[in-house]
């Protein structure tokens, strides 16, 4: 299995984990990280490092099937290279797609890239995505053919106990994931590529939660956790004067996450882009209403006012009355938490990881 490195912090990085961790003996899983945190010397030693793993396993014939992971920017350009390599053994290759602004970086990509990665991208034995309009997207964009395609929704790890009794005041929102904007130049391709804009709405949530009446605000709180631009939000923060309302934290460890999802009353993420959050999947697991927007593969999870509220991106005032919605509603509050976890019970890791393995083995049969 090639992709990020598990030291990551991110959505794919959480689904590789789980899949490595909840694998049963008879599925024999390697994983070679080919993208880590550091500076670009580091990562050229990550990437060749996966790259010789890759190269010995396929010398020596030790796997019977390649699982690569990839988003936009350099993990594409990466598992370029990788599927070149795959290719000259003609072994059979998974393309799992995950990332969640592909649309934007795909069409700030020169035609001649393009034509590059759609070459060798349907040359995967089988491409897997996130929901079916990422699906339909890359069927459209990669010339795919229907049946090489395959959607498999994120998993996540079910809580055997969840709280019954949630404390009713203060309502207490969390926001997992970006603080802010990651942007930039592709150091390999300056002159031709530019990143897309990953945001998730963190900024929007603050001014939302401030510019609630002071009697909603009064009865409510909000802990955004995660990594960014923790201190410019924190700025901001201090300018529209909630800092007694509003918290922020550096990245949480998995036990870290449930133990403040386990207090919370809601989740929140007003993101612009993506492809099926792991952050809201896992607060659903936990039974809280979400509030999100329609990108990506949400609303093939999420139905208005069933199981979650959903909200336009960047809508300050949509945005607000979810919030009053869940603030004023206890009935609310428990119903949409509910129908959450009933929502997620058929995207446990466990049957996940049984139709992961029924598409190995299809392909190896």
């Amino acid at each position: 299995m090639l992709g990020a490195s598990l030291d990551i912090q991110g959505g794919i990085t959480s689904v590789e984990k789980l899949i490595l961790e909840n694998a049963p003996p008879e599925l024999q899983i390697r994983h070679a990280g080919t993208f880590a945190p550091g500076s670009v010397i580091h990562n050229s030693q990550v990437f060749i490092k996966a790259l010789w793993i890759l190269l010995t396993t396929l010398i020596t014939r030790k796997a019977d099937l390649i699982h690569i992971h990839f988003s936009e920017r350099g993990s594409t350009l990466r598992k370029i290279i990788l599927i070149v390599v795959i290719l000259a053994f003609r072994q059979p290759f998974i393309l799992h797609a995950h990332g969640a602004t592909y649309r934007e970086f795909w069409e700030g990509l020169p035609s001649l890239l393009q034509k590059i990665t759609v070459f060798l991208f349907a040359k995967c034995t089988r491409f897997v995505t996130l929901s079916e309009s990422w699906r339909a997207y890359y069927l459209s964009e990669f010339k795919l053919d229907k049946d090489q395609t395959t959607v498999l929704y994120n998993p996540v790890k079910l809580p055997i106990n969840i709280p019954q009794d949630r404390p009713k005041l203060p309502v207490r929102f969390v926001f997992l994931g970006l603080i802010g904007q990651r942007g930039g130049v592709l150091d390999a391709a300056k002159s031709v590529m530019k990143f897309p804009k990953q945001d998730k709405g963190a900024f929007d949530l603050i001014k939302a939660f401030a510019a609630l009446p002071e009697s909603d605000r009064n009865g409510a709180q909000l802990v955004l956790a995660g990594n960014g631009d923790l201190d410019l939000a924190q700025r901001l923060i201090k300018e529209l004067g909630v800092e007694d309302k509003i918290t922020i934290s550096a990245w949480l460890s998995p036990a870290e996450r449930d133990t403040l999802l386990a207090e919370a009353n809601a989740f929140v993420l007003p993101s612009y882009n993506e492809g099926l959050p792991m952050s809201m999947l896992e607060a659903m697991a936990w039974g809280l209403p979400v509030i999100v927007t329609p990108v990506g593969g949400i609303p093939e999870v999420i139905n208005h006012h069933q199981n979650g509220l959903l909200v336009q991106p960047g809508n300050k005032e949509e945005l607000v009355q979810a919030l009053q919605k869940i603030i004023r509603d206890e009935d609310l509050r428990i119903s949409l938490g509910n129908a959450a976890r009933s929502r997620v019970e058929s995207l446990d890791i466990k049957n996940y990881i049984s139709s992961l393995f029924s598409l190995y083995t299809s392909i190896l049969k």
